[in-house]
C-alpha cells in the first residue's frame, strides 16, 4: 500500500527485454535505502526490486503490467515519481493507493493559473472507472483531488511544490499518464454495473 506522496525522482539508465517482460534500471537517491524484494511505485506502478547496485537498482515488470500501463512508453533519460511502501502507523498524508494502474490517460490541456497549475485528463470511461467530485484520484503515482469531474476526463490542481518535486513539469498534450481510481469510486462504480 502506498499514500501517493511522492519521496522523490528516478531516472532511467537502462530498460532490457527478457522475454515478454523488462528489466529496468532506475537511478536514485532512496537507492542505498533499498532492500531486494522491496515494493516501490514508479509512476504509481507497484514493481519489486529484484537487484541494487551501488546508486542504482532494478525492477521486472511482467506482459500484464506493461499492457495496463504506460511502461511501454518509458525510456532511458525518463524522470519517475518514486515512493515506497508506506509503514504500518504511519500518516496517511494522500490516501490508500494499492499501486494497481487501472488504465492509462491522455493529457488533454495544461494551463497555468497565477503560480498554480491544472492539468486535465482523458480516459476511457467504457472500462467502468469513474472520478468524483473533490474525490482521490492517483495520477503517476501523486494523490491529488478531482475537480471539474465529468464521464471521460477530469482536471486536478498542481501547486508549485508538487511541480516542482514529480514529473508532472514534463507533461504536455498528449503524454499518456498511469490512472489509478480511487477505491471507494471503484467500489460505487462496480455497484452503478451491477445494479443496471
Amino acid at each position: 500500500m502506498f499514500t501517493g506522496i511522492i519521496e522523490t525522482l528516478g531516472i532511467i539508465k537502462e530498460i532490457k527485454s527478457d522475454d515478454d517482460n523488462l528489466d529496468i534500471t532506475v537511478s536514485s537517491s532512496i537507492t542505498n535505502e533499498l532492500k531486494i524484494d522491496q515494493s516501490v511505485a514508479h509512476n504509481g506502478v507497484c514493481l519489486t526490486v529484484v537487484a541494487i547496485n551501488e546508486e542504482q537498482y532494478t525492477v521486472t515488470a511482467i506482459k500484464e503490467t506493461i499492457i495496463k500501463t504506460n511502461l511501454s512508453d518509458w525510456k532511458v533519460g525518463d524522470l519517475l515519481n518514486l515512493e515506497r511502501a508506506m509503514k504500518l502507523g504511519d500518516r496517511l498524508d494522500g490516501h490508500i493507493v494499492q499501486g494497481h494502474v487501472d488504465q492509462i490517460g491522455i493529457c488533454k490541456s495544461v494551463e497555468e493559473a497565477n503560480g498554480s497549475w491544472y492539468f486535465t485528463f482523458e480516459y476511457d470511461s467504457k472500462l467502468n472507472n469513474i472520478t468524483i467530485e473533490k474525490g482521490s484520484i492517483t495520477v503517476n503515482g501523486v494523490s491529488l483531488t478531482v475537480v471539474n469531474s465529468k464521464e471521460n476526463e477530469f482536471s486536478v490542481a498542481i501547486i508549485p511544490y508538487t511541480y516542482e518535486h514529480t514529473n508532472f513539469k514534463n507533461f504536455k498534450i498528449g503524454t499518456k499518464i498511469n490512472l489509478e481510481f480511487d477505491v471507494v469510486g471503484k467500489y460505487v462504480a462496480r455497484l452503478y454495473v451491477l445494479s443496471q
